[in-house]
């Protein structure tokens, strides 16, 4: 007997999405946690979103450092009008998809209409000609992270959402670069992610009877291998400046998947 309120042995609603027949090249991507302070970081998403020969984009959480609610797109010649321009020109070349992180959880349908992307539920399944893989951005499964799932829970509720949207966008902004601060202070202490669960990842790969788990959030790229051909695929952060260069997209076919840079997919 399982316990119902342990969530490392309850199984998840599991989402499905059916992938276009045609499609043989799909690419991954997640924590780009785009934001104007890193204009490099922002340059090459906006090339690799011109130049990816992927036959489908997906977007799996924290593609930005933070978003503050949808209005914040009425805003002249905000960022975030800047970013769903963006990517509105890239979905009339292919489908994009997107599901929410811990950063920008907030995002609704205004930004998936006014991007031309199509949203998706946490975790979702895609079934198409290769195998079926289960997508999560990867926060729910790190139940290490005691205070962030505590905060989660909280979060994730539409009263409290609700609550912190009728705040002034200008109290939000203020809010989000408090969040920032507090997470630059968190990379510069070397504090580590937690990292998936080990039995919540077999109890939502079972639900969804997918062989292949490709998440985010953790930081950590990786390919973990869990045995009868199944694997836990890790994606990379993006953060490019005068210093760093990491940068990565994960792209799938029908016969497996290679890890290679955005300027090369």
């Amino acid at each position: 007997m399982t316990d119902s309120s342990d969530p490392r042995t309850t199984a998840p609603q599991v989402a499905q999405l059916q992938g276009a027949p045609e499609w043989r090249a799909i690419d991954f991507i997640s924590d780009l946690h785009l934001q104007p302070s890193e204009p490099q970081t922002v340059e090459a998403w906006r090339d690799y979103l011109a130049r990816s020969s992927a036959d489908a984009i997906f977007m799996l959480g924290d593609l930005f450092e933070v978003w503050v609610g949808d209005d914040a797109l009425d805003e002249p010649n905000s960022f975030e009008a800047e970013c769903a321009a963006l990517l509105r020109e890239a979905a009339q070349k292919r489908p994009l998809f997107f599901l929410v992180g811990n950063r920008d959880f907030l995002a609704g349908d205004e930004f998936l209409k006014r991007s031309g992307m199509t949203g998706l539920t946490e975790p979702t399944v895609l079934h198409w000609a290769g195998p079926s893989i289960l997508l999560s951005h990867g926060d729910a499964l790190c139940l290490d992270d005691v205070e962030y799932q505590q905060f989660r829970a909280v979060s994730r509720s539409p009263a409290w959402q609700q609550q912190l949207l009728a705040q002034p966008l200008a109290v939000r902004r203020a809010i989000g670069k408090s969040a920032r601060t507090e997470s630059e202070q968190r990379k510069q202490s070397g504090a580590p992610y937690a990292d998936a669960d080990a039995q919540m990842v077999s109890t939502w790969m079972q639900a969804a009877q997918a062989p292949w788990l490709i998440h985010g959030h953790t930081h950590q790229p990786a390919d973990h291998a869990l045995g009868q051909d199944h694997w836990r695929i890790v994606l990379s952060d993006w953060h490019i400046d005068a210093t760093h260069h990491r940068s990565e997209v994960l792209r799938v076919t029908p016969e497996g998947w290679q890890r290679i840079p955005p300027e090369l997919a």
